[in-house]
């Protein structure tokens, strides 16, 4: 059974910074993209960022282009979004995700409909 644990929400001062990490069981972590959602109130899930199987690809939202970073630890079965420069709109419940297909190519990383598994996700509140 796939089961994705995050970590490390919380509340932060506009200019802060956050890392969120997910702990993956129950699959072959190393054989999926992984990705991070998030969803603010009255908004619907916006895939953030992802990363591909072998973690030399990645994709992210042209909103946090150079404030996030994520990357992924197949040995921990991890994978964690360093966020920066956090803004107020950047406040959400944020998700992990897997992707669907295994050893996918990495063109699939920004499509949302790839990600079939997720977590219970991880409240973020940017206070400005």
């Amino acid at each position: 059974q796939v089961q994705l644990v995050e970590s490390g929400g919380g509340l932060v001062q506009a200019g802060g910074s956050l890392r969120l990490s997910c702990a993956a069981s129950g699959h072959t972590f190393r054989s999926y993209a992984m990705g991070w959602f998030r969803q603010a109130p009255g908004k619907e899930r916006e895939l953030v960022g992802a990363i591909s199987w072998g973690g030399g690809d990645t994709y992210y939202t042209d909103s946090v282009k150079g404030r996030f970073t994520i990357s992924r630890d197949n040995a921990k079965k991890t994978v964690d979004l360093q966020m920066n420069s956090l803004k107020p709109e950047d406040t959400a419940i944020y998700f992990c995700a897997r992707q669907g297909t295994k050893y996918s190519d990495h063109r699939s990383l920004g499509l949302s409909r790839e990600y079939d598994y997720w977590g219970q996700g991880t409240q973020v509140t940017v206070s400005s």
